[in-house]
């Protein structure tokens, strides 16, 4: 694909317009970055230490912390280091690369929160059903069909990207390679690429939000017609959590990908794009630790367990 174009790198312009700010951001961004790995790691230890957590709704989670990990580390290091330097280049392949990640991981996290949702209508709708329905071997076939459906929707998005030529500026106006300040940049007429891309980014958002839904109503309609109090707040309280995440993920995703690139707007879509690279992520390990009692209990138990120890040796 490289040797097509004439440009060989591109430069994100990012948050460069900011000045001296840009200190100020990078000192909030690493902070916010260390929270979001040190979260995540901490809700996949725990979940992977604490047997009582074994269930498919923590496994999913699991699984959701593992990729929110790996959707950062392509973008914010590499952020990071373009608000401390004035040389923000990146060479061709690296920037298809980075699409291809960001896209991949991301589409898989927009499915794994899809499939959480069948796992809490499963689990409140079918209880009698949930161990045939989510049983291990159902969630380790489903976690593997959102991560490779993730990945091959990423390499169609990316090469429909690059396979453009790209033959005049090569100035990114944002501070990662996503599809639309790229695309634009192309020297040829892209609205069959574009169309493609859009119909991708319409299944990968619409339908799973559709799906979720639908089980959602399902959920409601059951949990009403439990007689207890107490058991319709706990009902409420495991279900909260994920759509609260759902709701950020799948509100800003959709504001940016969800109309053509020719309405891209660089500040607004940087903002968007902000929430949704940092805060999505952040979110998923604050939201799941502060809202759920059996994962603060599991926190408690595993740092019990490891003072014990400590104490011991």
């Amino acid at each position: 694909m490289a040797n097509s174009s004439s440009v060989t790198e591109f430069l994100l312009l990012g948050f460069s317009s900011l000045g001296d700010l840009q200190l100020v951001l990078f000192v909030v961004f690493l902070c916010l970055y260390l929270i979001i790995l040190s979260g995540n790691l901490i809700i996949i230890s725990v979940i992977r230490l604490d047997c009582s957590l074994h269930t498919p709704m923590y496994f999913f989670l699991g699984v959701l912390s593992i990729s929110e990990i790996f959707y950062t580390i392509v973008i914010l290091p590499k952020m990071l280091i373009n608000l401390l330097s004035v040389l923000r280049t990146l060479s061709f392949v690296s920037c298809a690369t980075q699409m291809f990640f960001f896209l991949g991981f991301a589409v898989t996290n927009c499915l794994l929160l899809g499939v959480m949702g069948y796992d809490r209508y499963a689990a409140i709708c079918q209880p009698l059903q949930y161990p045939i329905l989510m049983s291990w071997r159902v969630c380790g076939q489903l976690a593997a069909t959102c991560a490779v459906s993730g990945f091959l929707i990423s390499l169609l998005g990316t090469t429909l990207v690059f396979s453009l030529p790209f033959c005049g500026s090569n100035k990114v106006n944002h501070y990662f390679c996503d599809i639309s300040p790229v695309i634009r940049l192309a020297c040829a007429e892209s609205y069959i690429n574009e169309l493609v891309i859009f119909i991708c980014g319409v299944l990968v958002l619409l339908v799973p939000l559709i799906f979720i839904c639908i089980s959602y109503g399902f959920i409601v309609h059951t949990i009403l017609k439990i007689p207890s109090a107490e058991g319709k707040r706990k009902s409420f309280s495991t279900c909260a959590s994920h759509l609260i995440v759902v709701i950020v993920h799948y509100g800003c995703a959709s504001f940016v990908y969800l109309r053509p690139s020719a309405k891209y707007t660089s500040g607004k879509d940087r903002l968007v794009t902000v929430i949704y690279t940092i805060i999505t992520p952040l979110l998923n390990p604050v939201v799941y630790s502060l809202r759920n009692k059996d994962v603060q209990l599991a926190i408690w138990k595993t740092i019990g367990k490891t003072g014990f120890s400590l104490k011991t040796l």
